[in-house]
């Protein structure tokens, strides 16, 4: 039996056939596109409280309006239904990798047809559209399974960044002073063409690819969730601080609310090699859970 709580879904009883658990996927992507998970609609909703400026009051109160038609009446929050991102934890006493991928697969096939999702994946060897294809992430744990769905937008996908530091043109070094330089020049940048207010994963790793993956998954974790080291903790509050003062605002027509909060990771860095990676996610922050039993 399928349970939906929220952005939460779980699936109880015995192991689910596949074609239960392609169901139940096409039922997290019709929850992720049409439900803003509750803490970051409570988020834009203190946001409102304490703007001062008009015109970003404005932009909030049709955000918070979106949110609430989107649910009621079972719309996508965005035409652009996004990246598919799928983050798998499985025991594998219970499932297969490969047979995980292929019903992911499946399901998303099936839920672009049936939500509907917008088509979004294009193969420019052949000149067409595709449909939409899940980037899938596999981890093996002992005991739980789960999927994470996250719906990234392309807008806040195309303002993101990787830096290797040291940057000479931000005067950045290899420190939390240069880090910060990376973070606040990829807001400059951005201002409003990412749809903020933002969300915003950072981290600093040895490698290309690893800061970007562990910035991007960075999405996955609530917004009110605090950091469990405190020098990192700090480091994101002041980061926050310093990125509303930019005054870019919400959609970018100014005012106190560039972003709802900032995740920071490490993990360790070679003495060659510094990379930051800073993931950049909209207002429209999609993601949900599904349980497996």
């Amino acid at each position: 039996m399928l349970k939906i709580r929220g952005n939460i879904l779980r699936l109880t009883g015995a192991r689910p056939t596949r074609q239960q658990l392609v169901q139940a996927i096409v039922a997290m992507y019709r929850v992720a596109i049409t439900e803003l998970p509750a803490d970051v609609t409570t988020a834009l909703r203190r946001a409102r409280q304490h703007e001062t400026n008009p015109r970003a009051k404005y932009v909030l109160n049709m955000m918070l309006k979106n949110i609430d038609l989107a649910k009621t009446e079972t719309r996508p929050l965005c035409q652009d239904t996004g990246i598919p991102l799928v983050y798998v934890q499985y025991q594998s006493r219970q499932y297969k990798q490969l047979e995980l991928k292929r019903i992911i697969k499946d399901a998303t096939t099936l839920a672009t047809r049936q939500v509907p999702l917008r088509a979004n994946a294009f193969d420019i060897v052949q000149g067409k559209v595709i449909g939409n294809y899940p980037v899938i992430y596999c981890k093996e744990t002992p005991d739980t399974s789960s999927i994470q769905l996250l719906l990234k937008g392309g807008g806040s996908e195309n303002v993101s960044r990787v830096y290797q530091l040291p940057d000479t043109t931000l005067g950045a070094e290899r420190d939390f002073a240069g880090i910060e330089k990376c973070i606040l020049d990829t807001m400059i940048k951005a201002q409003g063409r990412g749809c903020p207010p933002y969300s915003i994963g950072a981290a600093v790793c040895g490698s290309m690819e690893e800061a970007s993956y562990r910035a991007k998954n960075r999405h996955l974790l609530l917004l009110n969730q605090h950091n469990p080291n405190p020098k990192l903790a700090a480091f994101e509050r002041r980061l926050l601080k310093k990125i509303n003062a930019l005054g870019i605002g919400p959609m970018g027509v100014g005012g106190k609310t560039t972003a709802l909060a900032v995740k920071f990771t490490t993990r360790y860095v070679h003495p060659a090699s510094w990379f930051v990676g800073v993931s950049v996610g909209c207002w429209s922050m999609r993601r949900t859970t599904l349980h497996l039993p």
